[in-house]
């Protein structure tokens, strides 16, 4: 759903306030400068006048050093307004991009629905950094409205009706240029979009190379990227011809207005109404005008396109979470019961299981949709359509999602790992001051250390790119069990490793888990050999549940799920 403009100018408004003070800064110091180079020709024309006209040594000592001060004024005026401006600007993105990493983390999620990972850091990136440089644009904005005012008031002072033309024609300039930013403001939007998209594409088939080479789809993943990429580009240049258009346009009409500037300046000289300094005044006044006007219409467009990208990033502000709702603390310390009363939810129908406090239990779903289902109503990704899932009694509908984080860990098959060292990603849940050797050894990570250079401080590289696919999900179970939470649920975390590292683990969960409800959701033999009970899932309610062995022996739908 895409965000409306007020959204968007919402974006804007607290990009600008959290930056005031910097913005109101750079505004008065920028507008000394402006005061400043408007100053500079009328006080060349008093020289002329005073020193030139009718010599004088020292009337031109006393105004070349009034010069020179004004020079030195103007240049610290630009260099510290410069500075606050790009540090409004530099602040405010970094705190948009906090505000998307937020929304994208939040533990009701939704942020991500309908976006590739690539939209998103383009959105957290380019859009953030976008919208921070209205502020910059707005210090150079007020500073080049200083300029023009003046300017204007100078020439009036040299002429009226120079400075009557200036005052008119200003505003008119002014409004042509936001006119004119109109277009721009929709074709930056739509390339940020296709930017959006070929960023995502990008990512998407960089984390999945080794899948693509393995099917030898390298063609056809180029030739996707190749017009995903096109359509970027083609965006860009519409962009880019607009921006082109509007800047070319805003030259002329700016050359045009400084020409007609001169000319009636000119036949008031000629007239006589204006001396010769007045007339250098007006020369360079009528020079000095086109830059604040080209910083009118260059803010104009900064503004278009912060505009289009504030209204990117509150779309993915405002996106609905999956679940909502829920404002309940979970009873601390955590019991651990869990229980699930008639549980209906896509392929699951009517399922009741309790899970005891301390309970090791293996769960066998023979319908691999039917545990992810159950994975995502028990991470509270998503709310049952029928009956309920409690925590020591309390419904998760009624736990606030991320006090529901700190009890109940759900950690899923394909769980990611992060750049940064082995150590690193074992202990990023974990409590402060948690030892994590004890969850490293049960899943068998100091072997994945032992073939590292630097052991547990190596690093493994973006997703665990230097680490094979059972190593990965060692670290990732690792990382787990080192959580220390009171529910535990894992989903296949041993189908890449081999039997006696899978028979070590299995030894291991045990162990570390000791006292703490756990829920190993497999079809491993060696996994379900070590728990206390085993819940058989068939057709989306329970069917069985028994010790391993008596299963294996007398169920045989169990006996078809584990064995084959």
């Amino acid at each position: 759903m895409r965000a409306d403009s007020a959204a968007g100018r919402g974006v804007i408004r607290r990009a600008v306030a959290g930056q005031r003070r910097d913005v109101v800064a750079g505004s008065l110091l920028g507008a000394c400068h402006q005061i400043g180079e408007a100053l500079v020709p009328v006080l060349i024309g008093i020289v002329v006048d005073r020193a030139v006209v009718r010599p004088d040594g020292g009337a031109l000592t006393l105004w070349l050093v009034v010069l020179a001060v004004v020079y030195t004024l103007l240049s610290y005026g630009f260099r510290f307004g410069a500075r606050a401006g790009e540090r409004a600007a530099e602040q405010a993105a970094h705190r948009l991009r906090l505000d998307v990493l937020r929304r994208v983390l939040a533990p009701h999620g939704g942020a991500e629905a309908g976006r590739p990972p690539g939209a998103l850091v383009n959105v957290a990136t380019e859009d953030a950094r976008r919208v921070g440089a209205v502020n910059m644009a707005l210090t150079l904005g007020v500073a080049a409205v200083v300029g023009v005012v003046a300017g204007a008031v100078l020439l009036l002072r040299a002429s009226v009706p120079l400075g009557l033309l200036v005052l008119v024609g200003a505003p008119v300039l002014m409004a042509l240029g936001h006119f004119l930013a109109r277009p721009l403001e929709h074709r930056s939007e739509a390339e940020q979009e296709q930017a959006a998209h070929a960023s995502g594409v990008a990512a998407d088939l960089v984390a999945g190379v080794r899948v693509l080479k393995g099917l030898r789809a390298e063609r056809a993943a180029v030739a996707r990227y190749r017009a995903t990429s096109r359509a970027s580009r083609d965006a860009n240049v519409r962009a880019a011809r607009a921006a082109a258009l509007q800047t070319g346009l805003m030259l002329t009409l700016t050359g045009s207005f400084i020409a007609l500037v001169a000319l009636v300046g000119g036949r008031l000289v000629l007239s006589g109404s204006i001396g010769l300094g007045a007339l250098v005044s007006a020369v360079g006044l009528a020079l000095f005008l086109p830059g604040p006007i080209s910083v009118l219409a260059w803010v104009g467009a900064e503004l278009a396109k912060g505009r289009a990208s504030a209204a990117r990033i509150a779309d993915v502000l405002a996106a609905p979470g999956e679940t909502t709702g829920g404002s309940a603390e979970p009873t601390a310390p955590a019991p651990g019961e869990l229980r699930l009363n008639g549980l209906g939810h896509a392929g699951l129908d009517a399922l009741d299981l309790t899970v005891r406090p301390g309970e090791h239990l293996g769960l066998v779903v023979t319908d691999p949709a039917d545990a992810a289902t159950l994975l995502h109503c028990l991470a509270r990704r998503c709310d049952p359509d029928r009956g309920s899932v409690e925590l020591d009694g309390v419904p998760l509908t009624e736990l606030a999602p991320a006090a529901l984080r700190t009890a109940l860990l759900v950690a899923e098959h394909d769980a990611q790992l992060f750049d940064g060292t082995l150590l690193e990603n074992v202990t990023a849940a974990a409590p402060a001051g948690t030892d994590p050797h004890p969850a490293m050894d049960a899943a068998a990570v100091d072997e994945v250390a032992a073939t590292l250079p630097g052991g547990a401080h190596g690093r493994i590289g973006e997703r665990g790119s230097s680490l094979s696919g059972g190593q990965r999900q060692r670290v990732a179970l690792a990382r787990a069990l080192a959580a220390d939470r009171a529910v535990l649920v894992v989903h296949d975390p041993t189908t890449a490793v081999d039997a006696a590292t899978e028979a070590r683990i299995a030894a291991g969960i045990r162990r570390a888990r000791t006292g703490r409800t756990t829920v190993l959701v497999t079809s491993s033999p060696a996994l379900l050999a070590a728990t206390d009970r085993v819940v058989l899932v068939d057709g989306g309610t329970v069917a069985a549940e028994a010790p391993h062995e008596d299963l294996v022996r007398d169920h045989p739908v169990y006996r078809t799920a584990v064995l084959t």
